[in-house]
């Protein structure tokens, strides 16, 4: 058993949990920390997919009670065929343009010089966002129109930049089309499911035959260690919105930023 490369995907696991949700950029953090790590080969590369799963599955986990109620009742319950309408909605721009540009992506933007100058630009974002008279005339997930789950999910597609962070792009984007940060946050949340379950497939697919059952104990510690990390990720920025703006995130995004330049270039 190689301890170190263990040790490597507990690091990245706990990485992928605690950033996966919040407006920082899980991407751009596992590109960086990969690169320190010298864990950034192909092999490394589906373990990010993997641990991206758990992550997904831990939203599942946090919001059970809700998914299945509205499953339950998705026939008969115009709540429920709202919340799942708005949720394909929101899915479909950043899925499309994904699907048509996901391998030039991959190959040209997937770098830390790259992901630096994302955080930077989204921590200034994040700065004008905050600075703006935001009026949320929508305050439960419920209350969403179609247009809105348009608008937030074209936001979202702006986070296939890694760096740029699919969380932070759906929850700003949600306050300026006029949901209260609570209820942006918790859509951006519900949004993960299926965007990151459809990404997370694709990838998958596409590396199949880079699995091996040599490699499950690694998979083990990061799929673990990422589905406990998101989970209190999750309850930590619920929390957190309750009583905070996002301008601490905005400054940690434009300082990781410019420390990750100096340290690449």
């Amino acid at each position: 058993m190689d301890l170190i490369l263990l040790f490597k995907a507990f690091i990245q696991g706990l990485v992928e949990g605690a950033t996966e949700f919040l407006p920082i950029s899980s991407t751009g953090h596992l590109i960086i920390v990969g690169d320190l790590l010298h864990f950034n080969d192909n092999k490394a590369k589906v373990f990010d997919i993997v641990i991206q799963l758990a992550a997904i599955l831990a939203v599942c986990w946090e919001y059970r009670r809700k998914l299945l109620d509205t499953v339950v009742h998705i026939t008969h319950q115009t709540k429920a065929q709202k919340f799942w309408l708005n949720l394909i909605i929101a899915f479909l721009p950043a899925a499309l343009i994904g699907l048509a540009f996901h391998d030039k992506i991959k190959e040209h933007l997937f770098s830390p010089i790259t992901v630096a100058i994302a955080l930077i630009l989204g921590g200034l974002a994040i700065l004008l966002i905050e600075k703006m008279p935001l009026k949320a005339k929508t305050v439960s997930i419920d209350a969403m129109t179609q247009k809105q789950a348009w608008q937030i999910g074209f936001a979202q597609a702006t986070a296939l930049i890694p760096g740029v962070s699919r969380s932070g792009a759906t929850i700003l984007g949600g306050m300026l089309f006029g949901l209260s940060r609570h209820t942006a946050t918790e859509f951006s949340f519900f949004l993960a499911i299926p965007i990151m379950f459809a990404a997370t497939g694709y990838d998958l697919l596409k590396n199949w035959q880079l699995l091996s059952t040599d490699d499950l104990s690694m998979f083990a510690v990061g799929f673990v260690t990422a589905f406990i990390s998101a989970l209190v990720a999750i309850k930590f920025l619920l929390r957190f919105v309750a009583s905070h703006n996002f301008k601490i995130f905005a400054w940690y995004r434009i300082a990781l930023g410019l420390i990750v330049i100096w340290y690449f270039q």
